[in-house]
């Protein structure tokens, strides 16, 4: 298989197909219309499994079957093949998350047990910053020390706060950063030089209940962050670093 092929497979698994069933389903796109032995020829599946793949393909309905001799297989189009996909996909997530919301609901040991958390690389940092932001009810501090940490979804997580009626500020001793947001609606500020660190990467503070914090390695642009919500330590330290921005910022 050449390599867009097997990302298609993957892909085609990842929604809910077999192996073979991927293949199948592939493979006939490709006759538009085919025998299991054709399928056989086009696809790297023994020809004894292209019969119990195309019967679940069927039964899924992303094929229809001609029942002559031999039995000729026709997919259903893209379109329609796309859309019962992403049904079944969506009806497969909610049954797994309202089984985990059951779950947790009922958990006797439900009490948060660790208030420091860790999350380390830049994509799942955006995430946590991202969703701390959403959340947020009436002020968000966010900080930076470079442009590339602040992606294009960060920046609408924002300005989506904003909308909503939260005040928000940015601060950064990277002026490219601060011009990312000096002509909106969001207060800028720099941060003073005695207190900027090379390592220093990102700082979000949200309401009184959270912040996260994070730093990179010396020539690294691995990120690491560590954050916490509704505890002790995020209380204190979200005063902390209030205290701080209010008397040290210019």
């Amino acid at each position: 298989m050449t390599t867009d092929e097997t990302a298609a497979v993957d892909a085609l698994e990842s929604l809910g197909l077999s192996n073979y069933e991927a293949k199948v389903f592939i493979a006939l796109q490709t006759l538009g219309t085919g025998t299991a032995r054709d399928v056989y020829r086009v696809s790297e599946i023994p020809r004894s499994q292209v019969y119990g793949a195309a019967e679940n393909l069927a039964e899924r309905g992303l094929i229809e079957v001609q029942h002559s001799t031999p039995m000729q297989y026709r997919p259903v189009s893209l379109e329609e093949a796309e859309g019962l996909l992403a049904e079944r996909f969506e009806e497969q997530r909610t049954e797994a998350f309202d089984y985990l919301e059951s779950v947790r609901e009922h958990d006797p040991g439900g009490e948060e047990r660790e208030d420091i958390w860790s999350v380390n690389g830049v994509e799942h940092v955006d995430d946590r910053i991202e969703h701390l932001i959403r959340d947020a009810d009436h002020r968000v501090v966010f900080g930076a020390g470079s442009t590339d940490l602040v992606s294009t979804s960060l920046r609408e997580a924002l300005s989506e706060a904003i909308e909503r009626g939260v005040e928000v500020a940015v601060v950064s001793d990277s002026p490219e950063v601060r011009a990312l947001f000096e002509d909106g609606p969001i207060t800028v500020h720099a941060s003073p030089e005695n207190l900027r660190n090379e390592r220093a990467a990102r700082m979000t503070v949200v309401d009184d209940r959270a912040v996260l914090l994070s730093v990179r390695g010396d020539g690294d642009e691995r990120e690491a962050a560590f954050w916490s919500e509704s505890s002790g330590f995020a209380t204190v330290l979200v005063e902390i670093l209030t205290g701080w921005l209010e008397t040290t910022v210019e």
